[in-house]
């Protein structure tokens, strides 16, 4: 339990210190202040200050942040001028005023006084550096130890005593090719096409152990207890290990990474969509409370299942991030991109109440997601439904 606790805190640590980084180095080279860069959450335990920008080391062990100079009202470091100086716009990396004569020359160091391309990179960075980690990961995996990777083949691991797949005949080990004629690959697929077909006969196509093939016919059913699934199997697929050159590996470590991003997107697609057309909610979503038991399962496994764990959380952290949802990476990028389309800027109060509101709803939605993963840790049920 310890080690498990520890490694969970490592891993998301790293992932938001990494997020973190790519906002901090792009500030650093675009010329903007970066206030504070801390490892943790306040309270502050240790800092100290390099140049303009204080380095901390806070009580609350988990990820990091960036203060930036003037990046909204509601983050760090808000401008503030002496009451007989005012701003009357900004443009193109430059402050100007007909009226009043400027003395603070930090104004042009602020966030958001720069220009569009500019603030976008440094918000984009951070997406960016989550990517390039899983890109890493993968590559290192692919090249030197080589990846145990799921197959093409869906396996049927355990059965439910007088549920539809044991009375139809299906066995433990049997290896389902087809379900009504389409060819199964994984067990999302074998999951989605079962639920599309509730309530209704289907005909698999097997092959058992010994590779001879069969056909069945089972009804998948309606209501079944969460911890069953429609038909009552439990599957995996089958491993196999793939392993390229080390000059290959990076190419290879970049479609991988691109794979993944595409089936978290296509899954939240379908979440969202099976949300607003029937209400339902979704499944297989962990807080952190279901991450750090999925952290436990990888670290039995051994090193190199976690670090495969690393990066596709890693993926999840950019994707969920680069959402057009107020208070994320996505919100304040979609922000900029209404002052392109509007030609001038959205009130920076309407914006940090937008974001304050989006972070509120965000912080709902985890503490509604944890609830949720206690429930079903004490219920039994497992995070990844089944078929």
């Amino acid at each position: 339990m310890i080690i498990t606790i520890l490694v969970f805190l490592i891993i998301l640590s790293i992932l938001v210190l990494i997020h973190e980084l790519g906002h901090f180095l792009v500030a650093k080279k675009l010329g903007i202040k970066v206030e504070e860069f801390g490892f943790g959450f306040p309270p502050r335990a240790l800092s100290f200050k390099k140049g303009e920008t204080i380095y901390s080391i806070n009580w609350l062990p988990i990820g990091g942040f960036v203060k930036l100079y003037g990046e909204d009202e509601a983050g760090g470091g808000k401008p503030v001028l002496s009451s007989k100086y005012k701003v009357a716009s900004i443009k193109n990396d430059r402050i100007l005023n007909t009226k009043y004569k400027i003395h603070n020359t930090n104004l042009k160091r602020a966030f958001f006084a720069r220009s569009v391309w500019q603030r976008s990179l440094v918000i984009v960075a951070g997406v960016a550096m989550n990517f390039l980690l899983s890109v890493v990961i993968i590559s290192y995996m692919f090249g030197v130890s080589g990846v145990k990777m799921p197959g093409e083949k869906v396996i049927v691991t355990d059965l439910v005593e007088g549920a539809p797949a044991e009375l139809a005949g299906i066995r433990k080990g049997d290896t389902i090719e087809s379900i009504e004629g389409i060819k199964i690959t994984s067990t999302n697929q074998l999951i989605n096409i079962t639920k599309e077909h509730l309530g209704k006969k289907v005909e698999l196509k097997l092959r058992t152990k010994d590779l001879e093939p069969r056909a069945i016919k089972v009804m998948p059913r309606e209501t079944y207890p969460k911890n069953e699934g429609p038909m009552g199997i439990a599957i995996s697929q089958d491993i196999i290990t793939k392993k390229y050159p080390l000059y290959e590996a990076p190419f290879i470590g970049t479609k991988e990474a691109l794979n993944i991003s595409w089936l978290i997107v296509s899954g939240l697609k379908k979440m969202a969509f099976d949300f607003l057309t029937r209400g339902q909610g979704p499944e297989g979503v962990a807080g952190p409370i279901g991450i750090a038991q999925l952290t436990g399962q990888f670290v039995e496994i051994g090193p190199l299942a976690v670090m495969s764990f690393m990066a596709i959380l890693s993926l999840n952290l950019a994707i969920l991030n680069i959402l057009p949802i107020p208070a994320l990476d996505g919100g304040r990028l979609f922000f900029i991109l209404i002052e392109v389309i509007l030609g001038r800027r959205v009130s920076q109060k309407f914006e940090a109440k937008a974001h304050a509101v989006g972070m509120a709803i965000l912080l709902t939605l985890v503490v509604v997601i944890t609830l949720n993963d206690i429930i079903r840790i004490f219920t039994g049920q497992p995070i990844i439904p089944k078929p």
